[in-house]
C-alpha cells in the first residue's frame, strides 16, 4: 500500500463504552442484597460481584475479559451497606474507563480499598447510631396518640430519608469517580447526625414523661404522685449525665437506685 493510500485509510476511534440506563438501575437494585451472601472470607465481596454483574456483561462482551474484570471484584469487600451505592457508583464509573483503554484495574481496586473502611465508619454513625434511633424514639413518643400505627410511621419515616440519600450516593459515584469523597463529605452527616441525636434524646424524654405522668395518675396513694414526680427527676438527671459524658457505671448505679426506689413503695 502506497503512502498516500495509506494516509486515506480512517483510523479507527476507540469504542464508545457507556452503560445504558437501564444497567445502571438494575445494579443500584441489585446492591439491596449486597450482604445477601455475606461469608467470613470476603463478606460482601459475592453481593458486590452479583451486583455489578449487568454492567460487566455489558461492558465487557468478550467472556475472557469479563472474567477477568469479575474475579478483581470477588476479593475482600466489606462496608456499610446503605454507603456502599456511593461505592458501586464509583466502581462502575472506573470499569467505563478501564473499558475503553484509560486506565488500567489498579485505580479501581485502590478506590475500593481506600473507602471502605471511612464509609462505613461514617454510614454507622449516621444511619445506625444517629437515624434509626431518633426515628425509633420519634414514633415511640407518638405511640400514645397513633398506637400501632407509629409502627407504619416509623417504616414510613426511615425509608423516606434512607432510600433518597441511597440514590443520591450512587449517582454521586456514578458521576464524580474518585471525587464521590468531597461531595460526600459535603453532605455533613455527622452534623445531620448529632440534630438526630438530639432529637431522638428529646424524643425519649418527652415519653418518659408521658409515662411518668400516666403512672402517677393511675396509681393509687398519696405516695404516687412523688413518685411520678421522681421518675421526671430521674429522667433529667439521666440528661444531664449524659450531656456531662458521665460513664456508663454512673448510669448504671443510678438506674438501680431508682428500681430500689421503686421496689420501696411497691
Amino acid at each position: 500500500m502506497s503512502a498516500d493510500a495509506a494516509r486515506s485509510v480512517p483510523i479507527e476511534e476507540p469504542r464508545a463504552v457507556s452503560l445504558s440506563r437501564g444497567v445502571k438501575w438494575r445494579v443500584f437494585f441489585r446492591s439491596f442484597l449486597l450482604q445477601a451472601s455475606w461469608n467470613p472470607q470476603g463478606m460482601q465481596n459475592l453481593g458486590l460481584a452479583y451486583a455489578l454483574f449487568p454492567a460487566l456483561e455489558e461492558l465487557y462482551p468478550d467472556p475472557q475479559r469479563r472474567a477477568i474484570a469479575l474475579r478483581r471484584h470477588l476479593t475482600f469487600f466489606n462496608t456499610h451497606p446503605y454507603l456502599a451505592a456511593a461505592m458501586l457508583g464509583g466502581v462502575l464509573y472506573h470499569e467505563q474507563r478501564i473499558a475503553l483503554g484509560l486506565e488500567g484495574p489498579e485505580p479501581v481496586t485502590n478506590f475500593k480499598a481506600a473507602l471502605m473502611g471511612p464509609l462505613a465508619a461514617l454510614g454507622d454513625g449516621f444511619f445506625w447510631l444517629s437515624l434509626k434511633p431518633a426515628t425509633g424514639a420519634l414514633c415511640a413518643g407518638l405511640v400514645p396518640v397513633l398506637h400501632a400505627w407509629a409502627a407504619i410511621l416509623f417504616i414510613g419515616l426511615y425509608n423516606a430519608v434512607h432510600l433518597p440519600l441511597r440514590v443520591r450516593f450512587y449517582r454521586l459515584g456514578l458521576r464524580l469517580g474518585d471525587k464521590v469523597v468531597d461531595a460526600l463529605a459535603q453532605q455533613q452527616l455527622p452534623r445531620r447526625g448529632a440534630r438526630l441525636r438530639a432529637l431522638g434524646a428529646s424524643s425519649a424524654g418527652a415519653l418518659a414523661a408521658w409515662l411518668a405522668i400516666v403512672f402517677g395518675r393511675n396509681e393509687t396513694g398519696s405516695w404516687a404522685p412523688a413518685l411520678a414526680a421522681g421518675c421526671l427527676v430521674v429522667g433529667a438527671l439521666s440528661y444531664w449525665l449524659v450531656a456531662r459524658r458521665a460513664t456508663y457505671y454512673a448510669l448504671l448505679y443510678l438506674a438501680a437506685l431508682l428500681a430500689a426506689a421503686t421496689g420501696a413503695f411497691l
